[in-house]
């Protein structure tokens, strides 16, 4: 695995990349489709991950296999087959329904900083995972997920807070995932060793 870099992202082989930008050190995993989505710093996707129409934010942590604002066929037509939409597949005399696309890209997913998406995990269109949360392995997200909640299942219920409300609050006001490059790497070892309580009551007084 090489080196990731501020400005060149690292994407894996048989990947499918169309209209997505990409923040500093991300990492784009074997054979993920993205389409219409941005990556900012930090963050990545394991192999396979297939994302669509959605913000993924800093140092968000999408697993592999994950589905990420699955796009909805038109099932309140009198047919739901992508003929009506993608419709000069079949025919040569018409086009494809650009206002039903512009309509699907329009319902934007988003991933907030640091938050993890687990293993085979889905979160459907207009839906926003928060800060810090976690999605278990295989859950179905219909409904938006709080920062630093944990939720499982299918559709996906909360279980428990990451931390106490009081915690979570003081992590969201520290707001580390904004804190520079090389401050990062200055705190790096309290990042490993410190128990929570002891990170935040050390840097709270101190600017990122």
């Amino acid at each position: 695995m090489p080196k990731l870099h501020r400005t060149t992202p690292h994407i894996g082989p048989d990947c499918e990349i169309v209209n997505v930008s990409f923040g500093g050190w991300v990492e784009v995993g074997k054979g993920a489709r993205l389409l219409n989505v941005e990556m900012q710093d930090y963050s990545y996707c394991d192999r396979y991950a297939d994302i669509a129409n959605t913000t993924v934010g800093k140092f968000a942590n999408i697993a592999a296999m994950t589905r990420i604002g699955p796009t909805d066929h038109p099932y309140q037509q009198p047919a739901q087959h992508h003929f009506l939409y993608r419709s000069s597949y079949y025919w040569d005399d018409v086009r494809d329904d650009a206002a039903f696309f512009a309509q699907r890209a329009g319902r934007r997913a988003t991933l907030g900083a640091d938050c993890w998406i687990g293993h085979g995990a889905i979160v459907k269109p207009e839906i926003t995972v928060g800060i810090g949360a976690v999605v278990a392995a295989g859950a179905v997200v219909t409904k938006n997920v709080p920062p630093f909640i944990i939720v499982a299942g299918c559709p996906a219920r909360p279980i428990k807070m990451r931390f106490d409300e009081r915690i979570a609050e003081r992590l969201l006001a520290l707001a580390w995932w904004d804190w520079p490059h090389e401050t990062l790497r200055a705190r790096l070892s309290d990042f490993r060793t410190l128990p929570i309580e002891a990170f935040l009551e050390r840097y709270e007084t101190s600017a990122g």
